[in-house]
């Protein structure tokens, strides 16, 4: 089979590609060609594996050529994230919403072609989720939460939900809308999101740097590890069309923790010396988008696959020590621990 990832030369794009390439096949069918495409370089170790092609720039740019090329699978990652879009909104218009149509528009047209639809796995995200005048948000988000985004990204991510359904309704596809929790720990630099200080006052500390919490202790969101998000984006796929349950977007399991658990589970882990280095300086802008996302979220939907939560953010934050210590090209001063 012949896959397609966009933003696979991202942080979870490149480990959802590594992981498929160690399992050697998918749905039932060997992996026998993948194609690596973003706006940056994947790493090394991805380029060098021959069954990998890279191809780099913007999505949109690449889309009329991918009308005549079939892909028996496509994880779509690529995406602008959550701050950037909410600084600009074209920026996000055009790398969430256009990027995607023009994507599925190929896949169609493809599909076709070869009269046979691609299947599609696209990364939604907790973040069509919100609270609004008509609507209170839950203390508790599921699958049946009728959405309601409180910001530019989280709009988009919606719109490109039903678009999904519709192209699968009209068979021009086989896809499947996985709502992603916020992903920690990150590794790297921070980026532009709204969620980067979940993982930045994890990374930093146990770096060794100093990090600053822009909201209160007493914040609760739904989090879920690289490894767990990876897990949940292969069962979407490789679920049957009935397992998956209708065409609307799943939400992939979460743990709910609050900022303060976060902060006790590092301690646990590395120490409180460690902990120290994180302070509280409230950032009015984040803590108010924030502010408007969901405080926990459920997926019964999701658990019928056999899908479930982190064990602890304290296992949270050990794999990512772990995946540190062993992923090509990771970088983490661990001070010690």
């Amino acid at each position: 089979m012949k896959l397609l990832i966009t933003g696979g030369g991202g942080f979870l794009g490149a480990r959802l590609a590594r992981t498929l390439l160690a399992r050697g096949h998918l749905a039932g069918q060997t992996i026998e060609s993948m194609v690596l495409t973003d706006q940056v370089s994947a790493p090394p170790d991805l380029i060098a594996d021959p069954r990998v092609t890279q191809r780099t720039g913007p999505l949109q740019a690449q889309c009329p050529a991918l009308h005549h090329e079939f892909f028996d699978g496509v994880f779509h990652l690529a995406s602008a994230v959550s701050g950037e879009c909410e600084l600009d909104f074209d920026l996000g218009m055009r790398s969430n919403l256009d990027s995607t149509r023009a994507l599925l528009e190929a896949l169609r047209h493809a599909g076709q072609a070869s009269g046979k639809p691609a299947r599609l796995v696209f990364s939604s995200s907790v973040a069509v989720f919100g609270p609004d005048p008509a609507l209170p948000l839950p203390a508790r988000v599921t699958d049946d939460t009728l959405p309601a985004p409180q910001s530019s990204y989280g709009i988009q991510k919606l719109i490109c939900e039903h678009l999904i359904s519709d192209f699968t309704r009209k068979g021009f596809i086989d896809g499947r809308a996985a709502r992603l929790m916020t992903v920690t720990v990150r590794p790297g630099k921070p980026n532009g999101a709204a969620s980067s200080f979940f993982s930045g006052i994890i990374r930093e500390p146990l770096a060794g740097v100093a990090s600053v919490c822009p909201v209160d202790a007493q914040v609760s969101h739904p989090m879920a590890s690289p490894g767990k998000t990876v897990e949940g984006l292969i069962a979407v796929y490789e679920a049957s069309r009935d397992a998956f349950g209708g065409r609307l977007a799943m939400n992939l399991p979460a743990l709910n923790v609050r900022v303060s658990d976060m902060l006790d589970a590092l301690e646990q882990v590395a120490g409180s010396a460690v902990r120290a280095r994180v302070s509280f300086v409230r950032d009015e802008r984040i803590a108010g988008m924030v502010g408007n996302w969901p405080a926990a979220a459920s997926g019964a939907r999701a658990s019928r696959l056999g899908l479930v939560p982190d064990e602890s953010f304290a296992h949270i934050i050990r794999q990512y020590i772990s995946d540190c210590q062993s992923t090509p090209g990771a970088e983490l001063a661990l001070n010690g621990l």
